[in-house]
């Protein structure tokens, strides 16, 4: 007749343990589908309290895009430039503000896919942000980039 000692109590708690984790698992792997949070609001919990303004896809064929934004959004006091899915060199940045002033940083910068600006602030108090104009290109090789507009 066996007795039980601490070494076969350790293995029937880790037949359970395991047992448990095959049973766990196996039920997530049910076939049905799982509902999809947006791509943008994952982005937006990793930004905290930053609010997505706009987006646009670099197609290889454009170089230039706007993204109007108007007072109904609100004042912001700095902006940032996510770019996903591809590389994505970025030549210049143009926010026009709701005064009819332009604030141009210093952006040419090369983005890697899933990467994002630095934060960047505007001259003065919080300002309405009319619109804001990119001018960049997809790298050769890389798929289609986006780029968000990122403010807080």
């Amino acid at each position: 007749m066996a007795t039980k000692g601490p070494m076969r109590l350790k293995s029937d708690f880790l037949s359970l343990v395991v047992a448990a984790g095959l049973a766990t698992s196996s039920a997530g792997c049910a076939h049905h589908a799982e509902p999809r949070v947006a791509h943008h609001e994952n982005v937006a919990a990793v930004h905290g309290d930053w609010t997505m303004l706009g987006e646009r896809w670099v197609d290889g064929g454009h170089d230039r895009d706007v993204i109007s934004v108007g007072a109904r959004e609100g004042t912001y006091r700095r902006a940032m430039i996510v770019v996903e899915h591809s590389a994505l060199e970025m030549f210049e940045v143009v926010f026009t503000f709701g005064d009819g002033t332009q604030f141009a940083p210093r952006t040419r910068h090369v983005f890697s896919a899933d990467t994002r600006s630095h934060v960047i602030d505007f001259p003065g108090s919080d300002r309405v942000i009319r619109s804001v104009e990119f001018r960049y290109g997809n790298l050769p090789g890389g798929g289609r980039a986006q780029a968000q507009l990122w403010a807080q």
